[in-house]
């Protein structure tokens, strides 16, 4: 199972970097955001969570239940506008392909650290609780799939 998800999670980070040089690329009719805003946050989010699931303790996890993981879990989808971002996965005002190719690099470096956590190495999600490995992986290709939709809608509108 995991490595079925890290394939997809490369796959994506593969579609990011491509999608590098349309970063400035916006549609006020589908996203206030540009796409470089969506590219870089989604790196931000992918890094920020991998840090913290390779820090975490297994030994700390414990299941707990959780009605929106165990709803949109498994739907494969976050609805559009219903989240604010924290300020520490936001991106900055001005966003440069350079930062852009460097988070990218260091989110292709953390694939090989997430496949190799234990099954409970944790993230705790700020709605959707402690999340073990195949769960933080769910999120970090939920979330970025979010984000690469809207990319898609700004660029096919």
């Amino acid at each position: 199972m995991a490595d079925k998800s890290i394939n997809k999670l490369t796959a994506q980070l593969a579609k990011i970097e491509g999608l590098i040089p349309k970063k400035d690329v916006k549609n006020p009719s589908v996203s206030k955001a540009g796409i470089g805003w969506q590219l870089d946050h989604t790196l931000k989010v992918f890094n920020a969570v991998s840090e913290w699931i390779g820090n975490s303790n297994p030994n700390e996890y414990q299941y707990k239940f959780n009605l929106m993981r165990t709803v949109l879990f498994p739907l494969g989808y976050f609805p559009r506008g219903k989240v604010k971002a924290p300020k520490a996965v936001l991106p900055p005002e001005h966003i440069n392909a350079e930062d852009l190719t460097s988070q990218i690099q260091i989110a292709k470096s953390h694939i090989e650290k997430l496949q190799a956590l234990p099954k409970n190495a944790f993230y705790k999600h700020f709605i959707f609780g402690k999340l073990p490995k195949t769960k933080t992986l769910r999120f970090l290709y939920v979330h970025t799939n979010h984000h690469l939709k809207i990319v898609n809608d700004i660029l096919n509108k």
